[in-house]
Parts: C-alpha cells; structure tokens; sequence
C-alpha cells in the first residue's frame, strides 16, 4: 500500500528505532509511546488486520511472528509484558497494517 506508514518504514522510507528484523517481519520502537517500554511488531507483507489472514501463507506468518515475538520482548530486557492487536477502527486501530503491541515496563494499567 502506497500510503501505509508502516510500508513506508519497511521500505526505508521513514526512519524506525529498529529492535529486530527478518525476511518476514519488522519489530521497532513506538514514537508515541504508551508505557515504558513499548514495540510495534509487523508482517512485511501488507495486511489490513487479523481479518485478512485467509490464507495458509499468512497463517504461517503469523505464526513466525507469534514464535518471534518472546525473543523480542526478552531482548527489550521484558519478562512480563502485555501483548496486544487491534482489529478494525471499532477497537482501536489507527494504521491499517497488521502489528502487535509489546507493552511493558512500570506496571501496566488494568482492563
């Protein structure tokens, strides 16, 4: 997508605080933010939301991701740490790139 943000850091185009990348996926610090410590964590294949995982291919990247993701929190120095996606602008989500949220740091607020 043309316009995606996130795209755009994968490209190279906007600069990221890189923390990890493969052939598949990108993790890098939020620019806003919302605990001490706090990761974006995306496919480089461009995917809406959990909603376009149609296929087995997404299926398995998915699945690199889900595999990958303790790795990357673990070498952000987080044992505890809140995992979070957002599906559709009704639960929050502003970029319309799939990404995961590692959140942690100082206590983390309740739901």
């Amino acid at each position: 997508m043309e316009d995606c943000i996130f795209c755009k850091i994968i490209k190279g185009e906007i600069p990221s605080s890189k923390v990890y990348e493969d052939d598949q996926m990108l993790a890098f610090k939020d620019i806003a933010p919302k605990a001490e410590t706090h990761l974006l964590v995306i496919p480089k294949k461009h995917l809406k939301n959990f909603n376009e995982l149609a296929d087995e291919e997404e299926t398995l990247l998915t699945a690199h991701m889900m595999q990958k993701i303790p790795y990357i929190a673990r070498s952000a120095g987080l044992s505890d740490y809140r995992l979070v996606t957002n599906n559709g602008a009704g639960a929050g989500q502003v970029v319309f790139h799939l990404h995961f949220h590692i959140l942690g740091g100082s206590s983390l607020p309740g739901f």
